[in-house]
C-alpha cells in the first residue's frame, strides 16, 4: 500500500532550475505582467468612459479585458515571487484557489470569446435585428451565463482535486497549481479527474472553439455571396481577423495541453505552452483589438483632450 501523505504544500519547481536565468525571467514576465495590466486596464477605462462605446461589441470586449487582468493575476505575481525567492512553497489552500480561478477565468474566457462570434454574426448578418437581438438585458444574461457556468466547472476541478491523496514527491513540476501536474502526484484513483479533463475541459474547449469558428466562417460566406460592396467587406473582414487572431492565441495552447494524451515528457512542454495563454495571450489581446480599430483610437484621443486640453 502506497504512504498517502498529508499535504500542507506543494514546491513550485517553475520554469527552470537555471540560477542565473532568474534574474531574467523576472523582469521579463514584471514587464509583461505591467503591460497586461495597463493595457487591459486603459480598454476596460476607455469602454466606460466613451458613451459611443456603450454598444454589444464593445460590452463583450470590457468583459474580456477585465477576464484578462484577472487572468494574468492568477498566475504572475506567484510566479515573480517563486523567481525571487529561494522557498518556492505554495499553501494547499492556495494552490486549490489558484486552479480554481485559473480554470474559472480560462473557461469563462472561452465562452465569452464564443458570445462574441455569435455577437458579429448577427451584426454582420441580421444588422436590422441586431438592436432588438443584443439588447442590453440579452448581453448582460449571455455574460452573466459565462461567468457562472465557468465558475461550476472549475468547482468541480477544485472539489475533486482537493479530495485526492497525494502520496508521491510534492514537487510540482510546474509554475503555478494546474489539474494535470497535481494528478502526476497523487495516488489512488484518479480516473474521475481525468474524465474531468478529457471530457468536460475537453468538450468546453472544442464546442466553443467550433461555435465561435462557424459564426466567423458564415460572416465570411454571408460577406462573400451578399455584398458587392469593396469596402463593407474590408471593415468586416477587418474585425472578424482580429477576432480570429485572438482565438488562435487562445485555443492552440489549450488544446495543446488539455486536449492531447499525456506523455512522459508532456509536463515540460505544458510548462511551456502555459505561458502562452497564461501570460502572452492577456497581453495581445489589447494590441490586437485596439491597433486595428479605429473607433477605440478616436474615443483615446478625445478622453485624452477633455482631460488634457
Amino acid at each position: 500500500m502506497e504512504n498517502v501523505t498529508t499535504v500542507s504544500e506543494f514546491l513550485l519547481l517553475g520554469l527552470t532550475s537555471v540560477q542565473d536565468l532568474q534574474p531574467f525571467f523576472f523582469v521579463l514576465f514584471l514587464i509583461i505582467y505591467m503591460i497586461s495590466l495597463v493595457g487591459n486596464g486603459a480598454i476596460l477605462v476607455i469602454i466606460i468612459l466613451e458613451p459611443k462605446l456603450h454598444s454589444p461589441m464593445y460590452f463583450f470586449l470590457g468583459n474580456l479585458s477585465c477576464l484578462d487582468i484577472c487572468y494574468s493575476s492568477v498566475t504572475l505575481p506567484k510566479l515573480l515571487l517563486t523567481l525571487l525567492s529561494t522557498r518556492r512553497v505554495i499553501s494547499f489552500l492556495g494552490c486549490i484557489t489558484q486552479l480554481h480561478f485559473f480554470h474559472f477565468l480560462g473557461c469563462s474566457e472561452a465562452i465569452l470569446l464564443a458570445i462574441m462570434g455569435f455577437d458579429r454574426f448577427v451584426a454582420i448578418c441580421y444588422p436590422l435585428h441586431y438592436a432588438m437581438l443584443m439588447n442590453h438585458q440579452v448581453c448582460v444574461l449571455l455574460a452573466a451565463v459565462a461567468w457562472l457556468t465557468s465558475f461550476l466547472y472549475a468547482l468541480m476541478h477544485s472539489v475533486l482535486t482537493a479530495r485526492l491523496n497525494f502520496c508521491h514527491s510534492l514537487k510540482l513540476h510546474h509554475f503555478f497549481c494546474d489539474v494535470k501536474p497535481l494528478l502526476e502526484l497523487a495516488c489512488g484513483d484518479t480516473q474521475v479527474n481525468q474524465w474531468l479533463i478529457s471530457i468536460i475541459t475537453g468538450g468546453i474547449s472544442m464546442d466553443a472553439f467550433f461555435l465561435t469558428l462557424l459564426s466567423y466562417l458564415y460572416v465570411v460566406g454571408f460577406l462573400l455571396f451578399e455584398h458587392q460592396s469593396c469596402s463593407t467587406l474590408h471593415k468586416a473582414l477587418s474585425t472578424c481577423a482580429s477576432h480570429l487572431m485572438v482565438l488562435c492565441l487562445f485555443y492552440g495552447p489549450v488544446g495543446f495541453t488539455y486536449i492531447r494524451p499525456a506523455s512522459a515528457t508532456s509536463m515540460v512542454q505544458d510548462r511551456m505552452v502555459a505561458v502562452i495563454y497564461s501570460a502572452v495571450t492577456p497581453v495581445l489581446n489589447p494590441l490586437i483589438y485596439t491597433l486595428r480599430n479605429k473607433e477605440v483610437w478616436l474615443a483615446l484621443k478625445k478622453i485624452f483632450r477633455r482631460k488634457f486640453c
